[in-house]
């Protein structure tokens, strides 16, 4: 790396999800061509995320399962208020247009 230039940082959905497009049949230059990421960063990705079967550790500690877990269950908490919401503007719009 030249001397002066940072290495770009990458957030953890970002290579969680980078990593799972390869997992699930796109090629791997494409991917890190249409991402703008080196091909090494992107199988380093993948190959954590399959050695964590699915499971992207962060680096600054490790989230325990029971962490995951919980913090998965507000994420689908949120997901399905925000779902509600969109389902009843939807339909009040629907009616409005009428």
């Amino acid at each position: 790396m030249e001397k002066g230039k940072k290495r770009p940082v990458y957030t953890e959905e970002f290579r969680r999800e980078a990593a799972r497009l390869v997992i699930d049949g796109e090629p791997m230059k494409k991917v890190a061509d249409d991402l703008g990421v080196s091909k090494s960063a992107l199988m380093s990705w993948v190959r954590r995320l399959r050695e964590e079967g699915g499971a992207f550790a962060k680096r600054t500690g490790t989230e325990t399962a029971a962490q995951e877990i919980e913090r998965l269950r507000r994420e689908v908490s949120q997901l399905r208020m925000e779902r509600e919401i969109l389902k009843k503007a939807a339909a009040f719009f629907a009616k409005e247009s009428r």
